[in-house]
């Protein structure tokens, strides 16, 4: 009579999870959706989707996701499997690992930073001279 059907992993696509101002986590959040933070973090994120730190929020800890942007405090080491974009007003430090990396003008980046390979071969300069 009330059968429940399972959920697919594809029905999280285009919802968002939200922890509004004036809240504090201490602990880790996995998370399979997207995700905003305006509230404060101590702790580690992990999402298959991307993260939102608000112009309010602050993690301290470890995230690794797949998308992020940062107009907030971050503290720790980030992992982002293709685009971090860091917003003017965000204070980044630590390490951070990417795909790709946007930073715009006024922004705190006091961090190691480390590009991943990209998808296709790159041919050292010194290789294409040989070559031709």
């Amino acid at each position: 009579m009330f059968e429940k059907t399972p959920k697919n992993p594809t029905d999280n696509l285009g919802k968002t999870n939200r922890i509004v101002e004036g809240t504090l986590i201490k602990g880790d959040i996995t998370s399979a959706a997207d995700f905003r933070l305006d509230g404060e973090l101590i702790g580690n994120f992990t999402s298959s989707g991307k993260i939102v730190i608000g112009p309010a929020g602050s993690i301290t800890g470890d995230i690794k996701c797949k998308n992020a942007d940062i107009e907030g405090r971050f503290n720790g080491r980030i992992e982002v499997e293709e685009l971090l974009s860091v917003k003017a007003k965000a204070q980044i430090n630590g390490e951070v690992f990417v795909g790709k990396l946007a930073v715009e003008p006024g922004a705190e980046f006091t961090a190691t930073c480390s590009m991943k390979n990209p998808s296709k071969p790159v041919v050292a300069i010194n290789e294409r001279q040989q070559a031709g």
